[in-house]
């Protein structure tokens, strides 16, 4: 699949990206995910944002957060994939171009996610590993994972 990628300050993004974005992140984490809790925490204005769009359409998308944002060190969270391209790879395009972005952004220091515990594997497979006990976030079970600074 091809897609058109856009990495942006929050101040930078576009009321439609903005809106996009938003739309995605509740459709998944929201909707489908049957969660109910406040996405918008009061981070988003101090993260990059990578938007993977197809077409008009947004189908992936990233929060990219500089270190003592969310954990003392770097972070990409609200990794999500629409419903339509999943099973597609477009979730490992994604993964890989949230952490090569990170890197260019901020440096090269250690990698910090809150993984919702069925994907381990999936992270795995980019260098994270597995920092933390279990954890209940809004009804599912997610781990804290690290990927090493890059030397």
């Amino acid at each position: 699949m091809e897609f058109t990628t856009i990495t942006k300050a929050f101040a930078n993004l576009s009321p439609k990206e903005l809106y996009d974005l938003l739309q995605l992140r509740s459709a998944v984490f929201v909707v489908e995910q049957n969660c109910v809790f406040l996405d918008p925490d009061g981070l988003d204005d101090q993260c990059h944002h990578l938007l993977f769009y197809r077409g008009t359409t947004l189908e992936a998308y990233a929060r990219l957060l500089p270190a003592g944002v969310s954990y003392p060190e770097l972070s990409i969270g609200r990794i999500i994939t629409s419903a339509a391209v999943r099973g597609s790879g477009v979730g490992q395009q994604l993964v890989q171009k949230a952490i090569d972005e990170t890197y260019r952004l901020f440096g090269n220091g250690p990698i910090k996610i809150g993984a919702q515990l069925y994907a381990k594997k999936f992270y795995e497979r980019f260098g994270f590993v597995q920092s933390s006990e279990v954890y209940d976030e809004d009804g599912i079970d997610h781990i804290k994972m690290i990927k090493p600074a890059v030397v």
